[in-house]
Parts: structure tokens; C-alpha cells; sequence
């Protein structure tokens, strides 16, 4: 597709989106009917709105081929449908961002690709950590009580960190963890292997796959198989190790494993 093709289509899908969000009702009709075909009770006993009301909505998305009746019943036709798993997906994006508001406001965004943002729904079900004057290391900390029982670990290492770097040696010298893949750029690698205790502990084991970006990640993801966990830079460039994002849902582990294919290979 060419770039004007797909520009169209883009601003088509804007004005479809922006027409069905300036009328709440066009809106909860088509959210009510997205997993099942209903009548006009079932419609009214869900929305709890007058049958007049809901008519008056059902005509016009009719009129505009996004639903269609048969017999007594109101579905979705395949426009409807496709227009109704975005306005979905926009709400839960921005439930997403207004449940930890707190995290993505304070953080530089730059190094999650804008498809992947487009996707932050996947992590609606994200659970903010925070350490506090009390308790400085608590995000870290949390971090690591997640990573012991792991039998695989993939990475996303933006920073060079003895911290990490001396847990991740402790794990590998355990008998839980298999396998540790790490994205990284080259002058961190660079980095690394100056020093004989990483390069000897690290870099040469065999549990280990070092794979070098051109890309700036400027996120920290891991994951394994049961849970992933994000931080992210300040505004001001610098790495902030105090607030983590953490999620145990299928959709959370989806979302980190693409994006960390989109790094092993950059931009498709």
C-alpha cells in the first residue's frame, strides 16, 4: 500500500472513530453488541436507557452499514465490527494510561515503537511499583524477588548496571535458570566485555545470548514465561530505577515479547 493509500485510510478510520465517539449511545450500542447479536430488550435492560432512545441510535447505524436487524435481532455488519474493536481498544488504552497515570507521565516514551503504544491495552491489568523515602530500593527489589524462580529470562538492557549485572551472574550460577537473552547496544557490550569477572561470568556462558541494537532503547523489559516488568527513563535522559511496571497477563507477555522481537530485528 502506498503512503497516500494508507494516509487515507488513517484519516478515514479517525473521522469513523470521531463519528461514533460524539454520540455515547452509537458508542455503548455497538460495545453491547460486539461479543453477541441482541434484541431490543436485551439492548435496553444492558444500557438502561429509554427504547426511544436507543431506536433513535440503532437507525443511524443502520443507516451507516455498521448494524444490521434480522428478524428481531441487532448485530454488528463487518464495518461495525472492525470500527468497534478500535473504539475498544482506545478505551482500554486510555484506562491503561489513567490507571498508571503516575508511570507513563513521568517517563520519557521515546523507545516504545508507536505501534506498541498503540497496544498499551494489552497492559490494563499492570500493577504500578513504587519505592518511597522509606524504602528506596523497593522497586528493585520487587524486580528481583520476580526473577528467582525463573527458568528463562529475555532482556531488554538499555544501561550498564553492576546491580543487575551481579544478579543476573547469581541466577546463572543457580540451577532454576536455563536461558538469558539480552538485547543491548553495542557500547555497552563494548562495556562489558573490557572486564574479565562479566566477560567470564556473563558474556561466555553458555545460558547466555548477547544480541547488539542499533536502535536507543530507552526501556528496560524483561520477561519469562509467567510475568513482565517495564521501567523507563526520566524526561531528562536519566534511567529511573524507582517505578516499575509489572504484569502476569497473557496480553502483557504478548505485548513485551513483540516488542522485544521489534528490537531484535529493528524497524520492519
Amino acid at each position: 500500500m502506498s503512503t497516500k493509500a494508507k494516509n487515507k485510510n488513517e484519516t478515514q478510520e479517525f473521522h469513523n472513530v470521531k463519528y461514533l465517539l460524539t454520540s455515547s449511545m452509537r458508542t455503548l450500542i455497538l460495545v453491547v453488541l460486539y461479543a453477541n447479536k441482541k434484541n431490543l430488550n436485551e439492548i435496553r435492560d444492558e444500557l438502561q436507557k429509554p427504547s426511544a432512545t436507543i431506536l433513535h441510535g440503532l437507525k443511524e447505524l443502520e443507516e451507516d452499514n455498521l448494524i444490521k436487524k434480522e428478524k428481531k435481532y441487532y448485530s454488528l455488519t463487518s464495518n461495525g465490527y472492525l470500527l468497534s474493536t478500535n473504539i475498544i481498544k482506545l478505551i482500554n488504552n486510555w484506562y491503561s494510561l489513567e490507571t498508571n497515570k503516575q508511570f507513563w507521565n513521568n517517563h520519557e516514551l521515546s523507545g516504545i515503537p508507536e505501534e506498541y503504544l498503540n497496544k498499551l491495552y494489552l497492559l490494563k491489568d499492570a500493577e504500578f511499583i513504587s519505592s518511597t523515602t522509606s524504602d528506596l530500593s523497593n522497586a528493585f527489589n520487587t524486580y528481583i524477588k520476580l526473577l528467582e524462580n525463573s527458568t528463562t529470562l529475555k532482556m531488554i538492557l538499555p544501561i550498564y548496571s553492576e546491580n543487575h549485572f551481579k544478579y543476573m551472574i547469581k541466577l546463572l550460577r543457580g540451577d532454576t535458570l536455563k536461558d538469558l537473552t539480552i538485547i543491548l547496544t553495542p557500547k555497552i557490550h563494548q562495556t562489558m566485555r573490557r572486564s574479565r569477572y562479566l566477560k567470564k561470568s556473563l558474556l561466555t556462558n553458555k545460558k547466555v545470548t548477547v544480541v547488539e541494537t542499533e536502535e536507543d532503547p530507552k526501556l528496560f523489559l524483561t520477561f519469562s514465561d509467567d510475568f513482565m516488568t517495564l521501567t523507563l527513563f526520566f524526561k531528562d535522559d536519566h534511567y529511573d530505577d524507582s517505578q516499575i511496571l509489572i504484569d502476569k497477563s497473557g496480553n502483557a507477555l504478548r505485548w513485551a515479547n513483540e516488542l522485544f522481537e521489534w528490537y531484535m530485528g529493528g524497524e520492519q
